[in-house]
């Protein structure tokens, strides 16, 4: 069977990631999966420059067709933030949880008028150190004023999906899967990625 590299070591991630591109006659590794990998720092101002760095490096350790996401959360009101650094908006090892408080104490007060947001997921598909496509993916929503829900991870238990009225924690990964920025991006990228294989 082939195989190929999703360039994280963010299990939440890989799990969601395995059920859009369900279907693919591959093998879906994980960073975990190697020995050695080098570490790719994140230092992109944008996702494109983020997920294209993490997939042309580890395409070349790997020596395998790899995929690299690189997402994150804009909120119109505070300028787009905390855009490429939403995995660390409360500090470098912030968890989900602190990453929310912080959010929620910036919004608090704000009415939902003013809570606009929008989700981002940038795929980079590389091979041997190239980088062959990148694709977007966008999800526009608002920013809730208590988490709820309880799938899901990251930013999900307050971002609310206009079509649902719920939390992407609330909706679950059946329907989120169907309607998220990474879905959207996947999609795209899935195409890409069954042409490669089967070429």
């Amino acid at each position: 069977m082939k195989e190929i590299v999703v360039a994280t070591r963010n299990k939440d991630k890989v799990k969601e990631i395995r059920k859009i591109l369900k279907g693919l006659k591959v093998k879906i590794l994980m960073l975990d999966d190697f020995n050695n990998i080098p570490e790719v720092i994140e230092d992109g101002r944008t996702f494109e420059g983020n997920a294209s760095k993490k997939a042309r490096i580890i395409s070349r350790f790997t020596h395998r067709l790899t995929v690299a996401d690189d997402s994150g959360l804009e909120v119109e009101v505070l300028g787009r933030k905390p855009g490429v650094k939403s995995s660390r908006f409360a500090g470098d090892k912030s968890s989900y949880a602190e990453n929310n408080a912080k959010l929620l104490k910036l919004l608090k007060g704000a009415p939902l008028s003013q809570r606009k947001a929008k989700f981002v997921c940038v795929i980079s598909v590389a091979k041997g150190g190239k980088v062959l496509k990148v694709v977007r993916g966008t999800c526009s929503g608002r920013i809730g004023y208590e988490p709820k829900g309880k799938t899901g991870f990251g930013y999900d238990p307050l971002f609310i999906s206009p079509k649902y009225g719920k939390t992407f924690a609330e909706l679950g990964p059946k329907i989120k899967n169907k309607v998220s920025h990474r879905y959207k991006a996947l999609k795209k990228a899935k195409v890409i990625i069954k042409s490669l294989l089967d070429f």
